[in-house]
């Protein structure tokens, strides 16, 4: 399933006719900082859980 460059070109207007060229950029804007939140979100969970599995294994 390759997008051809007239698909992506139709895809973009009709986003751009369902959203309007007002309300577009303030919804990139927002998904953008979610995911910013969800990427920091991910590195501390990831960070928690590496301590916890190190001393596991030194108690081993």
């Amino acid at each position: 399933m390759n997008l051809g460059a007239r698909e992506i070109i139709v895809l973009l207007v009709v986003v751009l006719v369902l959203f309007g060229a007002k309300r577009l950029p303030d919804s990139a804007r927002s998904l953008g900082r979610s995911m910013r939140i969800f990427k920091s979100e991910m590195k501390e969970m990831k960070a928690d859980d590496k301590p916890a599995n190190e001393e596991g294994n030194q108690e081993k």
